[in-house]
């Protein structure tokens, strides 16, 4: 009886480890789930603010995307402060998102707050702007590089490749401002009959960038065109340019944000680069759950740009 009995507790100490035994990545707890599939996924949105039409745009993306999935979608709003952004990212932490996506305020400042996340096993998706620290599974964004390029391409061919030109930068430590500035250069700087005579940030802000523009325009009124790195910008410096009774001088933003389209369908703005950013919430939310379910993932998804001009 006792050779029965030791028998019977060796079969259920080996069932009691195979029950034990998982082979889910990190990050992908088996909870809620049903024949491998993943259910009652939330998702954490920390986006950099809310006071800019693109990112509502992008926000209300990615809250259609997760309502067709059957996902909840909890949004932090940083207001352009980084240390609002990393407080507001630890709090979805402590409320166990699934994954969360980041649109950075400021690319290296954000790395902290993905490291807290890749320590709690939590997967990170970077939005529209990249990280400079972390690990991300997935950065989900429009070519910045190749829009400044063609941004630039388009204002010399404005300007016959004559002139003076000012640039309107975005948020110190953005990589959407680094990268855009980049691409611009890339082509601009080739001309030897173009001058940037002004390069001031005006953090994507459009009061900002009508004050910054008003300021340059105090020294200089001899400006042949305008490149801003986004829309909001674009549209301060616009104003600025009409208050100074200067007439036919090229602006082109970058966005497409719906004012600027129609400044663009009005004659008074000249171009600007259409990303799209219902598309990019969209993608990152179905990009969430395919990591919530154990998917692979392509490392960088781009979404493609096309100018709007006049």
């Amino acid at each position: 009886m006792k050779k029965i009995f030791k028998g019977l507790a060796v079969s259920m100490l080996g069932l009691s480890m195979l029950v034990g035994c998982t082979t889910q990545a990190p990050g992908t707890a088996d909870k809620g789930t049903t024949d491998g599939k993943k259910e009652n996924i939330t998702v954490g949105l920390a986006v950099s603010t809310q006071s800019n039409p693109f990112f509502v745009t992008l926000k209300e993306g990615a809250e259609k995307a997760a309502k067709e999935n059957n996902m909840k979608l909890v949004t932090v709003d940083a207001q352009d402060d980084p240390a609002k952004q990393i407080s507001g990212i630890e709090d979805l932490i402590q409320q166990q998102v699934d994954v969360l996506l980041v649109n950075p305020t400021d690319s290296a400042a954000i790395a902290s707050a993905i490291k807290s996340a890749n320590r709690a096993n939590i997967p990170v998706i970077t939005v529209d702007r990249s990280a400079e620290g972390g690990e991300v599974v997935s950065h989900v964004a429009s070519d910045n590089v190749a829009g400044g390029k063609m941004a630039a391409e388009y204002l010399l061919e404005k300007i016959g490749k004559q002139g003076n030109v000012v640039e309107l930068e975005g948020i110190p430590g953005s990589s959407a401002a680094r990268e855009r500035g980049k691409g611009f250069h890339e082509i601009m700087d080739k001309e030897s009959g173009v001058k940037v005579v002004a390069k001031q940030p005006a953090d994507f802000d459009r009061a900002k960038g009508m004050s910054v523009m008003e300021n340059i325009l105090q020294g200089n009124k001899d400006i042949k065109g305008v490149f801003a790195h986004n829309d909001e910008m674009a549209l301060g410096a616009l104003k600025a340019i009409q208050s100074a009774g200067l007439k036919d001088v090229v602006v082109v933003g970058f966005d497409a944000t719906d004012d600027a389209v129609a400044a663009v369908k009005q004659g008074s703005m000249s171009a600007t680069v259409a990303q799209k950013p219902e598309l990019i919430g969209k993608q990152a939310v179905e990009i969430a759950k395919k990591v919530a379910t154990g998917e692979k993932v392509e490392k960088n998804v781009p979404v493609t740009l096309e100018l709007i001009k006049q």
